[in-house]
């Protein structure tokens, strides 16, 4: 009678030995689980908030600039030029726009040379090429380089010469 009681406590064994297995199976299949669902949440992560949004990124860089600083050349430029056989006055008032304080303080120091460049260009034109906005806008280009040579020739930064806009132009 031995025997059984052994074959008895066997299965007895067996049976307490099968659950652990399949324990240990839903312990491996547990973690495998969990780690499947915490890499498939970090690639979600990567998909939608890792990457850089271009508004926000945008955003960021406009809240990062300095504000404009304009400097208007004073007195306004007066040039006369010729149109069909009468001579025409030309009138404009320029401002310059920066958010560099360095070359603010370069536009400054260079008013005489920068007047000179832009007289020259503007004494130049012809009725026709300003009367036209498509001619407005080249002149106003053309003098925004200009500028932007002067710029560059005192030792600062010619780009952050960032616009150039004539605040009145007026014909006769």
């Amino acid at each position: 009678m031995a025997a059984p009681a052994a074959t008895n406590e066997m299965h007895e064994e067996g049976a307490e030995a099968a659950p652990a297995k399949g324990g240990k199976k839903g312990l491996i299949i547990g973690v495998i689980a969990l780690l499947v669902l915490g890499g498939g949440g970090t690639a979600a992560f990567m998909l939608m908030g890792g990457k850089d949004d271009p508004k926000k990124k945008e955003a960021t860089k406009k809240e990062q600039l300095l504000p404009a600083r304009y400097v208007t050349l004073d007195p306004p430029f007066v040039v006369n030029f010729e149109a069909e056989s009468t001579v025409r006055f030309l009138q404009i008032t320029i401002g310059i726009m920066t958010r560099d304080l360095e070359v603010e303080k370069i536009i400054k120091d260079n008013d005489p040379r920068i007047r000179n460049d832009l007289l020259l260009i503007l004494g130049n034109q012809s009725y026709e090429s300003v009367s036209k906005l498509e001619g407005k806008e080249a002149l106003r280009q053309r003098c925004l380089e200009a500028v932007r040579t002067v710029i560059g020739e005192s030792g600062g930064a010619a780009l952050k010469v960032e616009a150039l806009y004539f605040t009145s132009f007026v014909m006769q």
